[in-house]
């Protein structure tokens, strides 16, 4: 079979083995000999590479495999800085999860780009992405991250990200529970299950999800004679969350008929691996009781709300949330601190003599 790959040169030794080389594109007198045959599942990427003037070998990490100084390299090197820094637990692996599914959004296209690429390129790629205008949002967000990292560090001078505006213009997020769902999953969900756990757990503690798949008994604990729950936020720059352990999610996390490390185990009886794997199994649960847009998240939202209506200040919220600035825990309290504002006005007119 004649193997046609431009600049490709196949030669036999006198030894009877064959020979492979790569002419360099744009520079014929250069000759670079390939690591691997074409039989190679890496032969192609090591093949491109040579075009390009670079030996590789193919056991070489993402950042060697790929072109000096274009984005795929970039791309590489901030992934690459990430994983040591998750390593040194100075970001998370969520973090990092996201990033990589950024990371391959930008280079499936412009991986062989200079790094200094025009922003019309980005603006280009997230116009492709409008019909899922928050996912496209992010991979800019991701993507101005990694530069502003690159011009920290003096990899490149310009952050071609910035001032690229977002496309979505929000919906609030995550719906947060009514009453009447929260009914409806109970219903469907009764105590004892996993799924009526996790939602006792999400309403009665306020955690995220990145938590709630490692909260157990070993975070019970007694403060001023009262059971509390106590830990650290996983979600980087949390400060310690230590709310009263209330009796609904004590009895929940008692009548679970399989114990373990964690409150939340999986149909096989073990803690769930991952938040996304808690994740997926708690939509299953939503869809069974006809709650299909709605997510864990949302009922941490509820949670907000619930307590800001019972006259909680957004500083309280801030402490069961596990917030660190005050206008994060503020979108729970404008709006009834406004209605209650509003109310005692309107009373200083119900008096006027009219």
């Amino acid at each position: 079979m004649k193997i046609r790959y431009p600049g490709l040169l196949c030669e036999r030794l006198p030894s009877g083995a064959l020979r492979y080389r790569v002419r360099v594109e744009g520079d014929k007198t250069r000759r670079i000999p390939l690591s691997v045959p074409p039989d190679h599942p890496q032969f192609v990427e090591i093949y491109h590479a040579a075009r390009a003037g670079v030996r590789l070998d193919p056991q070489a990490t993402p950042e060697e495999r790929a072109i000096r100084g274009s984005v795929g390299w970039l791309a590489a090197k901030h992934l690459a800085a990430m994983e040591r820094a998750v390593e040194a637990g100075a970001a998370s692996a969520l973090t990092l999860k996201k990033r990589r599914g950024v990371m391959k959004v930008l280079t499936e296209r412009y991986a062989d780009y200079a790094m200094e690429i025009p922003q019309a390129k980005l603006v280009e790629l997230r116009d492709e992405m409008i019909d899922t205008p928050a996912w496209a949002d992010s991979v800019i967000e991701g993507i101005r991250v990694m530069y502003r990292w690159a011009t920290e560090r003096r990899l490149c001078a310009v952050n071609p990200a910035i001032g690229i505006t977002r496309i979505d213009r929000g919906g609030g997020g995550a719906i947060p529970w009514t009453a009447d769902d929260l009914r409806k999953f109970r219903d469907k969900h009764p105590p004892g299950t996993a799924a009526h756990l996790a939602l006792t757990l999400f309403m009665f503690s306020a955690c995220r999800i990145s938590d709630a798949v490692l909260l157990g008994r070993k975070h019970e604990t007694t403060i001023e004679g009262v059971r509390a729950l106590r830990w650290q936020p996983v979600k980087r720059g949390s400060a310690e969350v230590a709310i009263p352990m209330l009796p609904p999610l004590y009895r929940a996390t008692r009548a679970a008929k399989v114990q373990g490390d964690t409150y939340l185990l999986n149909h096989r009886g073990q803690s769930f691996a991952t938040p996304d794997s808690l994740g997926q199994m708690f939509r299953r649960w939503c869809r069974e009781a006809g709650l299909s847009n709605r997510s864990s998240h949302g009922i941490r939202k509820a949670a907000g709300h619930l307590l800001a209506q019972e006259g909680c200040s957004q500083y309280q919220i801030m402490t069961v949330h596990g917030h660190t600035q005050a206008k994060t825990s503020e979108v729970y309290t404008k709006g009834v601190e406004r209605w209650r504002m509003a109310r005692d006005a309107m009373a200083a007119l119900e008096v006027m003599d009219w």
